[in-house]
């Protein structure tokens, strides 16, 4: 679609801006990062974006503390964002998931606000599962004074004052981040507030998430601009199957994304038998060994460090890549880990990297070894497998402003401009060495609308060893 100016510049000449001319790439994200798994807090099966722990914290409350030989097995949530934030990413989209039993809904903690008549409405907690047990909530009264309600969860306090029960509902609807006010009848506005009973508990949290509910979580973030996906708490023989399956179903709706799973052990030849056989993929990194980090549920205890299993070092590992370039490698990159719950020998190194395991090791700090996905073929490396997916959605980026327009020579040279313009970009900034590149199109599709872009990209390849020989004399 051409715009025209019809006013005479200069005798003869008229001037006509043709807005395909005009047609870049914007930008693209590279660092997103998607986490599924359980939590006491938060909206239950909504995606939700973080950018920091603080905010994870506020949203979906503290993790409890690290007891993996627990009947209930701790939540992941919260203490995967802990890694992932701690990794260096900055832009989460988070869902929390529960396994409940059949016909059983996760229930919000209760108090009944009471008048010398009796209860007249209820506190009720503003997302269901058992953190807001932990309020403390009370009524006062003084003579001659407005009446108080007081909440405290922690060192967090609010204090509402009203004439009436009206007039502090209103101000706990308005106000409050811990709780709303349920329930209350015009005709009970005007009593005093004499008490507040105990609360029905909140809960339970499902923390015995299984792949069903991960499954479900997954499917809310199929259309988000992802880049990563981690998994809270469950390592890769136990979730891989369904997060392939989701992978391949982004990859085919243009969404596509790279998962970093944990092994389910640190035993080199358990991690073969089971994750490294539970599935390849080029989008799939499978992380090893499980991290030491301090668990801050272990209030007031002198030691706070705990290992931590595979999937969390894999939110580490997540966090990490997040912050680094589609071409650069994350080979010899260090990861903010504390230690490492295994430290591998040579030998160990050596039969993971030959099974495409992504090994973390001590070198200078904690460092990845090998930047590598489990794939066995063209994309082996995380760093290519990036490349190409940005190109792909900087051409969808480039592509989009077109569909509508006319489909004639002018027009398709003008797509290919816009295009030329992006790989040619992503050469300037080292990503691909070189590339080939054509729009076109027969009479036939032509005449439906329809053009063929053809691209053959040359990724830039990292240096994953150097080899050094010295003389000394």
């Amino acid at each position: 679609m051409s715009e025209t100016i019809a006013e005479m510049v200069l005798p003869g000449t008229y001037i006509e801006v043709r807005a395909e001319g005009l047609i870049g790439v914007s930008g693209i994200s590279t660092g997103n990062i998607a986490v599924v798994g359980t939590a006491n807090r938060g909206p239950l099966g909504q995606v939700v974006v973080l950018g920091s722990y603080g905010e994870a914290l506020e949203t979906f409350g503290a993790y409890d503390r690290w007891n993996p030989a627990a009947a209930t097995p701790p939540l992941t949530l919260t203490r995967t964002l802990e890694q992932i934030f701690k990794g260096g990413g900055s832009s989460v989209y988070a869902v929390r998931v529960a396994n409940l039993p059949p016909a059983t809904e996760m229930a919000s903690t209760t108090w009944a606000v009471s008048s010398a008549g009796g209860a007249i409405f209820d506190l009720v907690a503003r997302t269901p599962g058992t953190w807001a047990d932990a309020i403390v909530a009370e009524v006062t009264a003084p003579a001659g004074e407005p009446q108080v309600l007081e909440l405290t969860l922690g060192r967090l306090k609010e204090r509402f004052e009203g004439a009436n029960a009206g007039a502090i509902a209103d101000q706990v609807n308005e106000r409050s981040r811990l709780v709303t006010a349920d329930g209350l009848d015009p005709a009970d506005r005007a009593d005093e507030l004499t008490a507040v009973a105990a609360p029905t508990a909140g809960g339970p949290n499902g923390a015995a998430a299984t792949s069903t509910e991960i499954a479900t979580g997954l499917a809310l973030l199929e259309s988000e601009p992802i880049n990563i996906l981690a998994i809270g708490g469950l390592d890769a023989n136990t979730i891989g199957a369904t997060v392939l399956a989701h992978l391949e179903a982004t990859e085919n709706a243009g969404r596509e994304r790279i998962a970093v799973l944990g092994a389910s052990t640190d035993t080199p030849a358990d991690i073969i038998t089971n994750d490294v056989a539970a599935g390849s993929s080029p989008r799939l990194v499978l992380v090893a060994p499980g991290v030491v980090a301090d668990d801050a549920a272990r209030v007031g205890e002198a030691d706070k460090r705990v290992k931590l299993t595979g999937p969390y070092a894999a939110g580490l590992v997540a966090g990490r890549l997040s912050t680094l370039a589609p071409h650069v490698s994350l080979t010899n990159k260090a990861v903010a880990a504390d230690g490492l719950t295994t430290y591998y020998t040579r030998a160990q190194q050596k039969q993971l990297l030959l099974n495409q395991v992504f090994v973390l090791f001590s070198n200078l700090g904690i460092r990845a070894l090998k930047g590598i996905t489990t794939d066995t073929g063209a994309f082996r490396q995380i760093s290519v497998r990036r490349i190409v997916d940005y190109a792909k959605t900087g051409v969808r980026i480039g592509s989009n402003p077109y569909i509508g327009r006319l489909n004639n020579s002018r027009v398709r040279s003008a797509l290919k401009a816009t295009l030329d313009g992006f790989l040619s970009s992503m050469v300037l900034a080292e990503m691909l060495t070189a590339y080939t590149l054509d729009v076109s199109a027969t009479r036939r599709q032509e005449i439906a609308g329809e053009a063929v872009v053809t691209m053959t990209l040359q990724p830039t390849f990292s240096i994953d060893y150097i080899r050094v020989i010295m003389n000394l004399e």
